[in-house]
């Protein structure tokens, strides 16, 4: 749930999302689920030579399963409340373990 809290911070964000077919979509965040299915609005493809029929497609929706790497913006990530939730739920699983 660490993820899902977090990338729901950055929606109307632009990311970069590489796909494990080697794709990688730049657009806006609409929205994410529980499952790390993403949503973009405004894509572009980077490589568009490779891949010119998705030239045309203005907002995609991202099975979290073929998600290989989610690019954030360096600046909006918050590292601190990053680390500190990391740490919370690290706290939550050991104490679950006993």
């Amino acid at each position: 749930m660490l993820f899902f809290s977090f990338f729901k911070t950055l929606t109307n964000h632009t990311i970069t999302v590489e796909l494990k077919n080697d794709i990688s979509i730049r657009g806006t965040l609409k929205s994410v689920d529980q499952y790390l299915n993403i949503k973009l609005d405004d894509i572009t493809v980077l490589d568009e030579l490779r891949y010119p029929h998705l030239s045309s497609v203005k907002n995609i929706f991202i099975r979290g399963s073929v998600v290989r790497y989610v690019h954030l913006p360096a600046a909006e990530v918050d590292r601190g409340l990053l680390e500190d939730a990391s740490r919370r739920e690290a706290a939550n699983q050991a104490g679950k373990a006993k």
